[in-house]
């Protein structure tokens, strides 16, 4: 693995392109100490940005979360994220903006920071390798869970919210699951800890309400692939139970795309013919802008 501190080209930094390993920010900064920062993922697939506008929104309405605005308007954020793809001459890949609190304050109070943005972009064609996406993902069910709606900034991409998906993940890891799956606050299924969740029974769909975790972009663009393709959806409560009537199961994310999952601890599923239908129709779709940019 190439280190993210020492890669070569540009990134996006306060609106100046800056040479990789120069884009520095200071050991004080806010957004570092306190969590007062968030962020986006994005797609490129063979030049073309995927969602742009969808993602720039949410890293918009996620910043207002947080109690600030970004400095840029969406038109010159959506410039931003072109010029730097073009620039660093990604043809499939992965986009990162993100923007933080600066570092003229250090206390919890911080209202008078300035706020940063940074656009990063590198060379990313799958989070999973090709052979396991084929066979299908082990996750293992966390012991950490997804906070209520009243005690987190549920609705925003926000950094500090992913740091019981890190821990989640890595106890996964050592336990030789691929991801984790995490439950909410009631017990119920939730998520994994980058992406969002779906299973099959009888052909129809059934995902969780997202009523304490980020609706995702994906997960919103699958829901509505299956209505248009006449696909049953139920956006509902899943509890873990509920597996053991389920025939397929896959989760859903702009990194992960759609990918299958075969285990959940000791539950089993196969890649059938419903998370096949869904993977081709996100593939078309992604054809499909890609043909009309």
């Amino acid at each position: 693995m190439i280190p993210f501190d020492n890669r070569e080209g540009f990134i996006w930094f306060n609106g100046k392109t800056v040479p990789w390993e120069e884009c520095k920010i200071h050991v004080l900064s806010h957004g570092l100490h306190y969590g007062s920062c968030v962020f986006e993922g994005l797609r490129v697939y063979d030049g073309h940005v995927f969602k742009l506008e969808l993602h720039v929104d949410r890293l918009i309405h996620s910043a207002h979360v947080l109690g600030f605005d970004i400095p840029y308007t969406k038109k010159e954020i959506n410039s931003a994220i072109l010029e730097i793809v073009s620039i660093q001459k990604i043809k499939d890949g992965y986009v990162r903006p993100v923007a933080w609190r600066g570092s003229e304050m250090m206390a919890i109070s911080a209202q008078k920071t300035s706020i940063h943005m940074a656009i990063a972009t590198w060379p990313w064609p799958s989070y999973f390798s090709p052979e396991l996406k084929l066979k299908g993902i082990r996750l293992k069910i966390s012991d950490w869970s997804r906070p209520a709606p009243n005690t987190a900034p549920i609705d925003s991409k926000a950094a500090g919210l992913y740091m019981i998906c890190t821990l989640s993940k890595h106890n996964a890891e050592k336990e030789g699951f691929d991801d984790a799956l995490m439950l909410d606050y009631r017990g119920q299924i939730a998520e994994a800890t980058g992406a969002n969740f779906f299973m099959v029974k009888k052909g129809e769909l059934y995902t969780p309400l997202p009523d304490c975790f980020l609706n995702g972009i994906t997960r919103q663009t699958v829901i509505e692939l299956a209505k248009k393709n006449n696909i049953e959806v139920h956006e509902t409560t899943i509890k873990p139970d509920d597996l053991l009537e389920a025939e397929e199961a896959f989760i859903t994310g702009t990194a992960v795309e759609i990918t299958p999952v075969r285990e959940i601890d000791d539950y089993k599923f196969k890649i059938g013919t419903t998370t096949v239908r869904l993977i081709d129709l996100y593939d078309k779709l992604i054809e499909k802008e890609k043909s009309q940019a």
